[in-house]
């Protein structure tokens, strides 16, 4: 009964070890379809982000659909696609006026979008010229 068992035993691992290259690797399939496109928005006083506590945070999910801590994601997302994330594009001048007080505000944005890195930084003279941007990704 014992070398039964053993024979059994082997011929079980001879018949993994023999069929297993032949079933090939098995793939992951992927969670999503899209790319992911998350971000972090942070806004603080200073010049640069080095150094400057944040003041207010929000996060930006853009893929499968827009959601996440920002008040407005739906058209966040819409303007970021329209400059197919390039922050630096995002239009800047509202024609609203501000004074010339120079009290500068440090926007950072950092996460993926459409499965790239993103890091970015933009200061602001002061908190009106930022508030001013026409663009509603950055009010949070």
């Amino acid at each position: 009964m014992r070398n039964f068992a053993r024979r059994a035993a082997i011929l079980a691992l001879a018949a993994t070890a023999l069929a297993g290259p032949l079933t090939g690797a098995a793939h992951a399939a992927p969670a999503t379809l899209y790319a992911p496109s998350a971000l972090v928005l942070t806004v603080g006083h200073g010049e640069t982000a080095a150094g400057v506590t944040p003041e207010r945070a929000v996060t930006l999910n853009c893929a499968p659909k827009p959601s996440g801590t920002h008040p407005d994601p739906v058209s966040a997302c819409a303007e970021l696609r329209r400059v197919d994330g390039d922050l630096g594009a995002l239009e800047s001048e509202s024609g609203i006026l501000c004074t010339r007080e120079y009290d500068p505000v440090v926007v950072t944005v950092d996460g993926v979008w459409q499965g790239q890195r993103v890091s970015y930084e933009r200061t602001f003279g002061n908190e009106c010229v930022m508030n001013a941007s026409s663009t509603s990704v950055y009010a949070f």
